[in-house]
């Protein structure tokens, strides 16, 4: 995955709650809180589980990519992009969305933290 410094970028204030959303923090990362209703692929097995993504985005829709601060979820969006999907990296990643005040919930559904 190359990361370039023309990445598309949506800030957490601009996300609607139906927006899909994908996170690629590590498992221990997402355990202990995601946003609700996020497709998680780590970033780590990201190309070999791509299909997942395939199938889970909506047809012509936007993918915003999301980890704990920006960076890995940068890369993912730019390799995305060179595959012609239409994707984000939420700024400021899961502390932003956290920050903003979203809910964070845990792997069982209950309150969540981001670490």
């Amino acid at each position: 995955m190359a990361f370039g410094s023309h990445v598309p970028t949506v800030g957490v204030d601009d996300l609607a709650s139906g927006d899909f959303l994908l996170d690629v923090r590590e498992d221990e990362e997402w355990q202990a809180g995601h946003a609700e209703g996020a497709l998680h692929i780590p970033m780590s097995e990201f190309v070999a589980r791509y299909g997942e993504l395939t199938e889970a985005a909506p047809q012509d829709g936007k993918v915003n990519v999301i980890c704990r601060v920006g960076g890995r979820s940068a890369q993912v969006a730019m390799y995305l992009v060179q595959q012609g999907v239409d994707a984000v990296n939420v700024d400021g990643g899961m502390q932003s969305w956290e920050a903003a005040g979203r809910p964070v919930v845990d792997d069982k559904g209950g309150p969540g933290v981001v670490i």
